[in-house]
C-alpha cells in the first residue's frame, strides 16, 4: 500500500491507493449501511443530495488528518497530547473509545444477522464470536504489509451495493434530479436522520485512523524513528491527496447507491422502517430478487470485516499515543501490549454487548447521531493543528481549506444541536 518516495514512474492507479482508500471504505460499515438504507426506505430519493453534499467536507476533513500524520510523523492523539491540555486529550480519546466500542458491537451483530439470511440455522452469538475473534487474530498476528493488502482488497466488497442498485428497477432521471436538487424535510425524524448521515459519514474514528496509517506506511518504508518521518515532500503530499480523494469519493459513491437501491425498492413497497443493515438485505431479497438480497448481505459481511479492525485500531492508536506507549500494527503484540490490549478489550466489549441481550440495532441511528455530536469536538482540534505553522510548517492549511474546515465544524456543531433538540 506504500505510495511515497517511489522511483517507479509507471505505477498503476490501484497500487497508488492506500490508507485513503481503506479509510473511505471503512466509513461504509454495517452501521452506516443501516443509516443509508433507512434514508432510502423512509424518504425514497429525497436524501440522495447528501451523498454529493458531504463529499467535499469529508475530503477536507480526511485530507487534513492525513496531512497531519504525514508531516508530523505522529498520530492525531499524539499531536493533541503535545499541543493541547491533558483534559482535551482525555475528552477526545474517551469519546472515541466509547463510540467505537458500541459501533463494533452493532457491526458484529449486523454481520451475524446477515449470515442468518443465507444460513437460517446459523447460531447468532457463536457467529458474533467467530467474526470478533477472527478479526482479532488477523489484526494481531498478521504482518502489517499483508494485513494492509487484506484491508485494501476488502474495499472491493462495497461494489456489491453498486451491483445491487444496477439489478433493481430505478428511475435514474429522478435519481439524478434528487442528487443535484436538494429536498429539504424538516420533521423530527428527518433532522435525526440527517444528523445520523453526517455522523456516520464524517466519523471521528476515521480522523484517528488516517494519520496513524500514514505513519505506518512510513515505518513500513524503513522510517522507524520520528526524525525520519517528520516533514513531507511535494510528491508525497500530492500522492496522499490522490489517495484520500479516491477513498472519500468511493465512500460517498457507495452511500449514493445504497440510498438509491433502497429508495427504489423498500420505499416503493411501503417499507419505511429499517433498523439494521440485515433488515435492508432481508427486505430487498423478495423485492429485488435473491441475487440482489444476497449481494447486499455479502456486502455487509465484507464491510464489517473491513470496519471492525479500523474501529478497534483507531481506539488503540489513540489510547497508546495518549499514554506514550508503543503502538502500531507494524509491531508484534508483545512489543505493544497496551496497543493490542485496547484492540482486544474493544472487540471483547463489543462481543459482550451482544451476549448481554442488548439489541444493538435499535440504537444504530442514535449511535450515528452520537458520532455527529462527537465529531465537531475532535474536528476543532484537527483544525487548530492543521492550520498551525508551528505544527505543519509550510504544509499548514491554505485559506480555502481553513474556510471549508471551519464551515464543517459549524455544520457538524449545528447538526449536533439540532439532533439534541430533536431528541429532547
Amino acid at each position: 500500500m506504500a505510495y511515497r518516495r517511489s522511483s517507479k514512474k509507471k505505477e498503476t492507479y490501484w497500487k497508488k491507493l492506500g490508507p485513503g482508500l481503506v479509510t473511505g471504505a471503512a466509513d461504509d460499515d454495517p452501521s452506516g449501511i443501516a443509516t443509508y438504507s433507512q434514508a432510502g426506505a423512509q424518504y425514497r430519493f429525497d436524501m440522495l443530495w447528501l451523498a454529493l453534499f458531504t463529499f467535499p467536507f469529508m475530503l477536507v476533513a480526511q485530507e487534513m488528518c492525513a496531512r497531519i500524520g504525514l508531516v508530523t510523523g505522529k498520530g492525531l492523539a499524539a499531536n493533541i497530547r503535545d499541543h493541547f491540555s491533558r483534559t482535551a486529550l482525555i475528552v477526545c480519546v474517551a469519546l472515541l473509545v466509547i463510540a467505537n466500542s458500541f459501533n463494533i458491537g452493532a457491526d458484529l451483530a449486523a454481520m451475524s444477522q446477515s449470515i442468518e439470511l443465507i444460513f437460517p440455522n446459523a447460531p447468532y452469538l457463536p457467529v458474533v464470536v467467530l467474526f470478533g475473534l477472527g478479526s482479532l487474530f488477523l489484526e494481531i498476528f498478521m504482518s502489517y504489509r499483508t494485513y494492509a493488502k487484506y484491508l485494501k482488497y476488502l474495499t472491493l466488497a462495497l461494489f456489491a451495493y453498486v451491483i445491487t442498485a444496477l439489478l433493481v428497477d430505478i428511475n435514474w432521471a429522478e435519481v439524478l434530479f434528487k442528487t443535484f436538487v436538494p429536498s429539504i424535510v424538516t420533521s423530527r425524524e428527518a433532522v435525526l436522520l440527517v444528523a445520523a448521515i453526517l455522523g456516520t459519514t464524517i466519523s471521528p474514528y476515521l480522523f484517528f485512523w488516517q494519520p496513524a496509517q500514514e505513519m505506518e506506511e512510513e515505518i513500513a518504508e524503513g522510517r522507524g524513528s520520528l526524525v525520519l518521518r517528520e516533514g513531507a515532500t511535494v510528491g508525497e503530499i500530492r500522492a496522499m491527496r490522490i489517495d484520500v480523494a479516491s477513498g472519500m469519493f468511493f465512500s460517498n459513491l457507495i452511500m449514493f447507491f445504497i440510498i438509491a437501491a433502497c429508495g427504489a425498492t423498500l420505499h416503493a413497497a411501503g417499507i419505511f422502517e429499517i433498523t439494521s443493515a440485515a433488515d435492508a438485505a432481508r427486505a430487498l431479497a423478495p423485492l429485488a430478487g435473491g441475487y440482489a438480497g444476497h449481494l447486499f448481505t455479502l456486502g455487509i459481511v465484507g464491510t464489517g470485516l473491513l470496519a471492525i479492525p479500523v474501529l478497534a485500531g483507531s481506539s488503540a492508536y489513540a489510547v497508546a499515543e495518549a499514554l506514550r506507549s508503543r503502538e502500531g500494527l507494524s509491531t508484534k503484540w508483545y512489543q505493544a501490549r497496551v496497543f493490542y490490549g485496547v484492540i482486544v478489550l474493544s472487540v471483547g466489549f463489543a462481543i459482550g454487548i451482544n451476549a448481554s441481550g442488548i439489541d444493538p440495532f435499535a440504537s444504530l441511528i442514535y449511535a450515528a447521531v452520537g458520532n455527529a455530536i462527537v465529531a465537531p469536538v475532535i474536528l476543532f482540534f484537527v483544525m487548530r493543528l492543521a492550520a498551525s505553522e508551528k505544527v505543519m510548517g509550510k504544509w499548514k492549511n491554505s485559506f480555502l481549506i481553513n474556510v471549508a474546515g471551519w464551515l464543517l465544524v459549524l455544520l457538524m456543531g449545528a447538526s449536533s444541536i439540532a439532533a439534541i433538540v430533536a431528541l429532547a
